[in-house]
């Protein structure tokens, strides 16, 4: 996968101010933590999340991906109406049908020639969306895209406390399977894709590679409406597989990017918490390399993780332009997508 034409024209997006951190979850559900026995401060230690934010219940994926397509849109110099793609990529959906990117597009009083769609892989769905994005400007189909992701791990927290509480048969085995859902956050974010006709000097989406073990599709599944997300993880498994398959990726990037580790000057990967990023970048041979980390405050945010990470890490100021930008992305299924830029 290679790009000659595509960059990130903009980016902004949206958190909530409200805060739901791991000590106040383990207050929750400190009665089936004295039934288990269980240790507090258990999930921070676990995952390195000490906290993540929470949108006001009854908040829409909509409401959310507008109001970061709108910080995005504040940044750029593009309108509105010159969008000629629009897709929504979160985990977080209105609802099944139509598309929640309609909604954003009446939201934004996108352009009636714009097409939509939504896109949903899990974790990889911003990533996902880019590579489509990228190859229709490619193609010259289109000049520019808006991709937005809202998610709201709200309901998720609450249904997997709720159930932890309720469900008389959890024990300290099977209580393992939701240990994943406690480390769900919120948050929104938007990219501007164009053709670099219509910004020189913006960072360059250089192509990557996308590998998929489809054989791992069990290990990580939601079920449920898309208010009361209920879902599943055997977390040991999916990190294993994760692991075999981010390596081929990179392996298959690299090859194509004519790139070696030397080359990459900043490395970010999937924000999921410390076990994953720490095995990540060390089968990489990345641990060495400049990151930066978002779970630590904000949690596991599924498609905007990635996203966001990238966002602030800029506007910390700590990736310099012509820095060779290495995305590791990967969302339960399995998918992978490493991405190069280049800043």
């Amino acid at each position: 996968m290679k790009f000659n034409n595509v960059v990130i024209h903009s980016f902004g997006y949206d958190l909530s101010e409200t805060e739901f951190t791991s000590a106040a979850i383990e207050q929750r559900l400190s009665p089936i933590y004295e039934k288990l026995k269980l240790p507090e401060g258990r999930l921070e230690l676990m995952t390195g999340i000490s906290a993540r934010r929470q949108w006001a219940p009854g908040t829409k994926p909509s409401d959310l991906s507008t109001a970061a397509a709108r910080a995005c849109l504040k940044n750029s110099q593009i309108k509105a109406e010159e969008i000629d793609l629009l897709v929504h990529a979160s985990v977080c959906r209105d609802f099944l049908e139509p598309a929640t990117a309609s909604v954003v597009h009446a939201n934004l009083g996108l352009s009636p020639k714009a097409m939509i769609f939504d896109l949903s892989n899990a974790c990889l769905g911003v990533i996902n969306a880019i590579v489509v994005a990228g190859n229709m400007i490619e193609s010259g189909q289109i000049k520019t895209a808006l991709i937005v992701s809202g998610e709201n791990g709200g309901p998720l927290l609450e249904s997997t406390i709720n159930e932890l509480l309720t469900n008389p048969s959890i024990d300290r085995k099977n209580i393992k399977k939701y240990i994943a859902n406690l480390t769900i956050g919120s948050a929104a974010t938007a990219f501007l894709i164009t053709h670099k006709d219509l910004s020189l000097d913006s960072p360059r989406v250089l192509g990557g590679a996308v590998m998929t073990d489809s054989s791992a599709n069990h290990l990580c599944r939601g079920d449920g409406n898309t208010h009361s997300l209920v879902m599943e993880t055997d977390s040991e498994e999916l990190l294993k597989y994760g692991i075999a398959l981010g390596k081929d990726t990179w392996m298959l990037a690299k090859n194509n990017l004519s790139w070696t580790n030397s080359d990459v000057d900043f490395v970010l990967t999937h924000q999921v918490g410390s076990a994953h990023e720490k095995l990540s970048l060390e089968s990489l041979e990345l641990d060495k390399t400049n990151t930066f980390r978002t779970y630590p405050f904000l949690g596991n945010t599924g498609s905007s993780a990635l996203p966001i990470t990238l966002m602030m890490a800029n506007e910390k100021g700590l990736i310099k332009k012509g820095d060779n930008v290495a995305l590791l992305g990967i969302g339960s299924g399995l998918s992978s997508i490493m991405l190069g830029v280049q800043w």
